[in-house]
């Protein structure tokens, strides 16, 4: 469920284009003319936002809004304005570079999107980037979290909703067996949480839960420095439970420490138009606060508003 509130009067591509390009103009940006326009667009419509503003300006509205923009509001402008496909595209891109390296947004972006939705974006990195997301994975990786991420990124998974009890069983079995012998990475427990559809693997692992009186996630958590491990878990969780998988990443991101903006911008643009609702819903039953007024306590500005904004909560 999204969070997103578009008007029922939306003004043509054109009117928006012309509003944003006014908003650059003058003395100062207006920031709250561009939050009540572009956070109030659904993906189709910014992408034709765009189009038509590169018609009539000759220039790329992304370029614009970075000139105009700083900061964390710059960030989540810019990533909220990209396509889906060329969002998850660029941050999985960031993601395998040296200096801005994270295997866990490979892991996010892999597990949490829909097979569709992960092929667009494998095409989109294409387009963009002039090369394949699996070879930078492969190539910005080593052992076992190579032998992981690889097939994670690169195996399209059948999305239909039909599930094989007998496998779920034998499977369930197979993955105790080799849990129990430590052996996280076998080829066959990588191969069944890299290849299986996701109810296939839901079902393998509830009947993992209910045979062997535990949850796959605990009987995995034995060492918390070990990023295979971690890795591991989190495209368990990732592929069979997302919004809690969001929900604990939300709640790492806003905590009495400091606000890890990074991830609360990228979990709030990428699942604003998807899962939100329900992520929030997850967030309050967790920490009996709701999300909305979290991030209001913890995020200040222009920022906060859009955030805000995207949650569906205008001021």
């Amino acid at each position: 469920m999204a969070t997103l509130k578009i008007p029922s009067n939306v003004p043509s591509p054109s009117e928006d284009s012309e509003q944003l390009r006014g908003a650059f103009q003058g003395w100062g940006t207006n920031e709250g003319l561009i939050i009540s326009i572009l956070a109030h667009r659904n993906a189709a419509q910014r992408k034709v936002i765009r189009e038509t503003y590169t018609q009539t300006h000759g220039e790329d509205l992304l370029k614009d809004l970075d000139k105009e923009l700083s900061s964390d509001f710059e960030k989540v402008v810019l990533l909220w304005t990209l396509d889906p496909a060329e969002r998850d595209a660029f941050l999985a891109n960031q993601a395998t570079k040296m200096l801005t390296s994270n295997n866990s947004i490979i892991v996010e972006i892999a597990s949490t999107r829909s097979p569709l939705e992960l092929l667009k974006a494998k095409q989109a990195y294409q387009a963009r980037f002039k090369k394949s997301l699996e070879e930078d994975v492969a190539y910005h990786t080593s052992a076992d979290i190579r032998k992981l991420l690889v097939p994670l990124v690169g195996i399209h998974r059948y999305e239909g909703d039909e599930v094989n009890m007998t496998l779920a069983k034998s499977e369930a079995k197979l993955l105790h067996e080799k849990i129990a012998d430590k052996a996280y990475n076998h080829d066959d427990l990588i191969r069944i949480v890299t290849t299986r559809s996701k109810p296939q693997l839901n079902a393998t692992l509830n009947h993992y839960n209910n045979e062997f009186g535990n949850v796959i996630d605990k009987d995995l958590d034995t060492d918390s420095d070990d990023e295979y491990l971690k890795l591991l878990r989190a495209a368990i969780k990732g592929l069979t439970y997302p919004e809690k998988y969001f929900e604990e990443l939300l709640r790492l991101a806003i905590n009495k420490m400091g606000t890890d903006e990074n991830a609360l911008t990228r979990v709030v643009t990428t699942r604003a138009e998807v899962d939100l609702q329900r992520i929030a819903e997850e967030y309050q039953r967790r920490n009996s606060v709701p999300l909305d007024r979290a991030i209001d306590k913890d995020t200040s500005g222009d920022y906060q508003k859009i955030l805000l904004a995207l949650m569906g909560r205008d001021e």
